[in-house]
């Protein structure tokens, strides 16, 4: 059996290396691809073009380009070289290591080509192939001058070639996945302007939080002021963990049929977002202390931003897939962060409690809506006629039984959880056979109801019946607590 000889100061052998590099633990294109995309925004791109070529009898090509400020000839001879980076463990933007390009390109393609141009002027390119590398051949890395076929003034593009690592079988499918992956994954850039496009379709940014998202009218809300969290450097200095939470509208959002849920995030994008110099590098669920993710924990949301200076306390890989914490970075944020998430999962567990009554309430506001063309007309501006009513609960302070507001011809009647009128009148339903309760139940509602619409007849004739509801409030707050 022949062995291959190698100098004995050789660092590594690169018929096996290459081959080794290919299973850098990437999880998936997406992540591969963001290597790339990351080298374009530190080079300054504001125009990101991802193109894939999948013949039909041939493994499919990748190509991404971009309109940054390119490369020099040193700095493209050292691009494919392991750690070859000019910018070695520097901290102000996303790369670190001189890893990513070589180590994801090679990842998904068995042969990658790097081209860059600046100042209008030729095209110059290095390459690394697997098969060549692996066949004992050296690599060469002296770039070699191409013909000019770019628009822009510089740039670059980087082309893998057999591709023979991607999971899917369909381009449509490898191209909404991706649109999902990098449009989540550089939301940030793509909303303050960064153009993305795959095979020329724009990549919209995705945003976990769905601050943004509008369906049925409503929106996510941030929940408290952004918590920030000051930790000390490598360098000893201290720089900033930024969290922020979210609530998602369980009220609006709860009667949404599941795809649309899917569609949207509410389903299978709940949990932590990290983000990274603005770029997320993990989702999931971290830094929640013993709290564990149940199914309310979909209904609201957390992102957690660091800068790269804090990278040793997020254990960064040089993949930059997923996180580490340190042990200070848990003991600094994992407690509050913990507190604050059994209050959101209590927070949702009380609206849907409330979705459910405002649910069974129904058939009572429908009673009174078919009754109220024949009461006295109560005049809204200019307009009259008959309202309709609407039921719900939440928590209020403890001297009010209700609240009631009549807006656009809908009187909407919030009854509170937290005053003794509420278990006193509601408890007993549930021990009391199924349409006995019913009719008790909806009498309940319709004396509620015409009391809480004899009150806006009263405040619309000029009469002040705020003090009376205070007081019959408090006074029958009493008298149950007394019973």
């Amino acid at each position: 059996m022949s062995r291959q000889h190698h100098p004995v100061d050789d660092l590594v052998v690169s018929s096996n290396f290459i081959r080794a590099v290919r299973e850098s633990g990437y999880l998936s294109l997406s992540t591969a691809l963001a290597e790339l995309v990351d080298n374009s925004l530190q080079a300054g791109a504001t125009n990101i073009a991802i193109t894939i070529d999948w013949p039909a009898d041939a493994l499919p090509e990748i190509v991404v380009a971009d309109n940054g400020i390119g490369m020099s000839k040193d700095e493209l001879e050292a691009c494919l070289r392991f750690g070859g980076s000019s910018r070695f463990d520097a901290r102000e933007s996303f790369g670190r290591f001189g890893m990513g390009l070589p180590a994801a390109s090679l990842s998904q393609a068995r042969r990658v080509e790097v081209t860059t141009w600046r100042g209008g002027g030729a095209e110059h390119w290095v390459a690394l192939d697997v098969d060549a590398v692996a066949a004992g051949a050296s690599p060469t890395l002296t770039a070699r001058r191409g013909s000019r076929t770019s628009i822009s003034t510089s740039g670059c593009r980087v082309r893998w070639t057999q591709c023979d690592r991607i999971e899917y079988r369909r381009l449509a499918w490898l191209e909404r996945s991706l649109h999902r992956a990098l449009g989540r994954i550089y939301r940030r850039f793509l909303a303050s302007g960064t153009v993305m496009t795959i095979n020329g379709s724009q990549v919209d940014p995705v945003d976990p939080m769905l601050l943004s998202t509008k369906v049925e009218r409503a929106t996510a809300r941030l929940e408290f002021q952004p918590l920030e969290f000051e930790l000390e450097t490598s360098t000893g200095e201290t720089s900033a963990v930024t969290v922020r939470f979210a609530m998602l509208p369980v009220h609006r959002w709860h009667g949404l049929d599941n795809a649309t849920k899917r569609r949207i995030g509410i389903v299978g994008q709940g949990g932590v977002s990290i983000l990274r110099a603005g770029r997320e590098i993990a989702s999931g669920w971290h830094l929640m202390g013993g709290k564990r993710k149940e199914n309310y924990d979909d209904w609201w949301r957390c992102e957690i931003e660091f800068e790269p200076a804090l990278d040793e306390h997020f254990g960064i890989t040089i993949n930059k897939q997923g996180v580490r914490p340190s042990a200070a970075l848990r003991e600094a944020i994992e407690p509050e962060l913990e507190s604050i998430a059994r209050l959101l999962n209590a927070r949702v567990r009380q609206a849907f409690e409330e979705v459910k009554f405002q649910t069974a309430a129904e058939a009572s506001c429908r009673i009174a809506a078919a009754a109220d063309r024949d009461l006295p007309i109560i005049a809204s501006g200019s307009r009259g006629g008959a309202l309709t009513y609407r039921i719900g609960s939440e928590p209020m302070p403890v001297e009010s039984m209700f609240r009631s507001t009549l807006t656009q011809r809908m009187l909407d009647l919030t009854l509170n959880v937290d005053h003794p009128a509420f278990a006193a009148l509601y408890r007993p339903l549930q021990t009391i056979e199924s349409e006995a309760a019913t009719e008790l139940r909806t009498s309940l509602e319709l004396f509620l109801l015409s009391f809480a619409r004899s009150a806006a007849q009263m405040e619309r004739s000029g009469q002040h019946f705020d003090d009376l509801l205070r007081i019959w409030s408090s006074n029958y707050g009493r008298m149950l607590r007394k019973s």
